[in-house]
């Protein structure tokens, strides 16, 4: 089976199903994450590096371990469960269409970002800000108690723009380059990183390893991922956004990411924002506050059609590749 069909099938089960609502695999890895964690992450006074050494063997266990469990439930269904009932051709479409589109299924997060996005922008854009603030602070680590409308809006907007490159292109781009480990390995990269990669005092080296890992596994798809927000947005201010931006941002990845996602969608993000009661002076992402648009009820729901629209855009150029390549 092409990796066009793969992928459209999965998108399918998103649109479909959307994140599982329980018994997701995720939770179990992560649970088993935090007992490796606890187990070596020394806090004791220990030296940079040894800690650093404890979080890179922690890193390759969990995800070592993850891989292992995935390849021994589906061989065990598919040799055990399936190849006892199933015609052998009924076996090979099992093997090679919908295992592969379910677990990048449940390797993206389309339906489920465009959920959350618009469970804040719904109650935003009827005023009722208390309820936008409770919704927003299940999606972004900063404070969100004291958040205006605009604030709100804000930190929605950067999320829907950040995730959409990690929880869904960086997961397609994998499931491409290498197929079902790529995906699954990914995605329980990113996991250790979401859970490890603080610079506080619990995880600052030992979260190192995973959280440089991650950096590079989403290089360059975070630029693909900025270059197709240019493409179906106002393309000559994302690129220009993203050109002048992206280096001022603290994070390698997010920087391109999150500033051409700015300037495409013409709206200005970034500045302050406050983190454990204190205030962080963040480079501005997009156009200027007086040439572009406010953060608004509005952009976070254009931010959600930006990430749709690029999907498509993946989804036409994967179809393409398919026609062009495989023999009629």
């Amino acid at each position: 089976m092409s990796i066009f069909t793969v992928v459209v099938l999965a998108i399918i089960f998103d649109k479909l199903f959307s994140e599982p609502k329980r018994f997701h695999p995720l939770v179990g890895f992560g649970n088993l994450a935090s007992f490796l964690e606890s187990k070596l992450n020394s806090r004791s006074e220990v030296s940079r590096t040894n800690n650093r050494l404890r979080g890179l063997l922690a890193y390759f266990l969990s995800v070592m371990f993850g891989l292992v469990i995935v390849i021994t439930f589906f061989s065990f269904v598919l040799g055990n469960i399936l190849g006892a009932v199933l015609p052998i051709a009924v076996l090979e479409i099992v093997y090679q269409l919908v295992v592969p589109a379910f677990v990048l299924y449940l390797a993206i997060g389309w339906q489920s970002l465009i959920t959350h996005a618009r469970a804040i922008s719904a109650p935003l854009s009827q005023g009722d800000i208390a309820s936008a603030r409770s919704a927003v602070a299940m999606v972004v680590s900063r404070d969100t108690e004291s958040l205006d409308e605009q604030g709100v809006a804000k930190a929605a907007t950067e999320s829907v723009l950040e995730n959409g490159a990690d929880a869904l292109f960086a997961a397609i781009f994998w499931f491409i380059v290498a197929g079902v480990p790529g995906v699954v390995i990914y995605r329980l990269s990113n996991t250790l990183d979401a859970m490890w990669g603080y610079k506080n005092e619990r995880y600052v080296h030992f979260g190192w390893a995973a959280a440089r890992i991650d950096d590079v596994l989403n290089y360059i798809p975070a630029r693909l991922t900025a270059m197709t927000y240019a493409l179906v947005g106002h393309t000559r201010l994302a690129l220009s956004c993203w050109r002048k931006q992206a280096s001022d941002w603290k994070s390698p990845n997010a920087g391109p990411v999150m500033a051409a996602g700015a300037g495409a969608l013409n709206i200005s993000l970034g500045g302050v924002a406050q983190y454990h009661s204190k205030s962080e002076q963040r480079p501005p992402l997009g156009p200027n506050e007086h040439d572009g648009l406010p953060p608004s009820a509005e952009g976070i729901e254009m931010s959600c059609q930006l990430v749709t629209r690029s999907l498509y855009l993946w989804l036409m150029v994967l179809m393409v590749y398919h026609f062009v390549t495989v023999p009629v």
